[in-house]
């Protein structure tokens, strides 16, 4: 319970409450920087939470952050506050690289709409379809002392729906299933980030090896179901996942800073990630499983669809600003309407509580307030959020270790509630 709290603090960090409207530019127009200023003196969504980082900020709860509103297709606010490193003392920029963690799944699932729309993947189709290994993956009954795995046959089919709505079986080990935490250690398998050669194809393999928590669609585990979808989309697209991802969804939006390996030139934006050590001071975060210089090694081809993207706040909301103007795109359109109908509808009916539900690629509001807003957050303390009904994008990035443990996270939960 207590991992399952943690991780619904992280991923509903990133919603607000409603705010006023702008007249709004054509659908299809992609976010646009107005010519003059815009007063947000008064602004509900901006002034509360440009407070509270500020606020964050003054009491050293967080170095910095990136904060952004958009509404209607116009970025009326994009800030930034504090350093990026209160080691070196470098100011943070607005345009700094974030590791985005979690907001990579998202930007996953709708890779594989992409080919869902083509008719090279089906929702329902079987993972092993794609990935021959996952035809005999059992459902784990229990972990002896020694780490021999008894284990159960499915009760149904492991899709690829299942791979995109944390119904698969496939958690997390480190922050999620213990037992399979020691099984993730034993066959090598990457929980997190990547730290040596391996491909992707490579470490779902080994994923096979270790078995599902649950049976396929009767529980919602977060976990690594995403990772394995960049497998899935790989065989499906006949591409490298990076290849495949930058042609058919950055280029057309126009993400020119989201990367797996960010290039040489843009290096000196990335933000380190930071953490308090026992006296209150900050350090680099470090871990004894990974390393967070991930997004510098070109010579690691693992690319993990569910936590491994770099990004800025203007290049994150391009990707969500699409999904507002339901897959159409300056020039053109990436995806049909009818499946931005499908991504945001509900595909794990009555396996979550509360007033969200999960979406293909996004958690989604429910009534009483908020309804149709979806929204995720990262790992690394990054947060946001688009509402369909009010035209509004917001974006809350920082880069600490303790996920959604600081005030300016808090204040997003707040919002949520009134």
């Amino acid at each position: 319970m207590r991992m399952l709290r943690t991780i619904s603090s992280i991923i509903l960090s990133g919603v607000l409450f409603l705010g006023c409207q702008t007249q709004a530019p054509p659908a299809g127009a992609g976010l646009t920087v107005p010519s003059t200023t815009v007063d947000l003196s008064e602004d509900p969504i901006w002034i509360p939470m440009e407070k509270a980082i500020q606020s964050a900020v003054g009491t050293d709860e967080i170095p910095g952050g990136v904060l952004l509103l958009a509404r209607n297709g116009q970025v009326i606010g994009h800030e930034a506050y504090g350093t990026s490193n209160p080691i070196s003392g470098e100011p943070m920029d607005g345009d700094a690289l974030f590791r985005i963690c979690s907001q990579t799944k998202a930007i996953t699932s709708m890779a594989a709409m992409i080919l869902w729309e083509r008719g090279a993947l089906g929702l329902d189709d079987p993972v092993s379809k794609y990935l021959p290994e996952f035809a005999e993956v059992g459902v784990l009954d229990t972990l002896l002392p020694d780490t021999i795995g008894l284990y159960s046959s499915p009760k149904t089919v492991l899709t690829i729906r299942h791979l995109m709505t944390h119904t698969s079986g496939i958690p997390y080990g480190e922050i999620g299933d213990e037992r399979i935490d020691r099984l993730y250690v034993k066959h090598g398998v990457v929980d997190l980030f990547p730290v040596d050669g391996r491909s992707t194809r490579e470490n779902a393999s080994l994923l096979a090896r270790t078995g599902l928590i649950h049976h396929p669609g009767e529980q919602w585990t977060y976990g690594l179901g995403l990772d394995v979808l960049v497998a899935v989309v790989e065989v499906a697209s006949g591409m490298p996942y990076a290849e495949f991802l930058r042609t058919e969804l950055l280029d057309p939006l126009g993400m020119d800073h989201t990367h797996f390996v960010v290039p040489v030139e843009q290096r000196t934006g990335l933000v380190d990630v930071l953490e308090k050590d026992s006296t209150g001071a900050w350090r680099l975060h470090e871990h004894p499983r990974y390393t967070t210089d991930y997004p510098t090694h070109e010579d690691w081809p693992l690319c993990s669809g569910g936590a491994g993207l770099t990004s800025t706040a203007m290049d994150y909301a391009r990707f969500l600003q699409m999904v507002l103007d339901r897959g159409a795109i300056p020039g053109g359109r990436l995806l049909e309407e009818s499946t931005i109908d499908t991504v945001l509808a509900d595909h794990a009916p009555g396996l979550l509580g509360g007033n969200w539900h999960q979406g293909l690629a996004f958690g989604v509001r429910k009534e009483p307030r908020g309804q149709g807003r979806f929204f995720w957050g990262g790992y690394f303390n990054t947060q946001g959020y688009a509402d369909p009904a009010t035209g509004e994008i917001a974006l809350l990035l920082k880069q600490t270790f303790g996920a959604s443990s600081d005030s300016s996270a808090a204040a997003f939960r707040n919002m949520l509630s009134r």
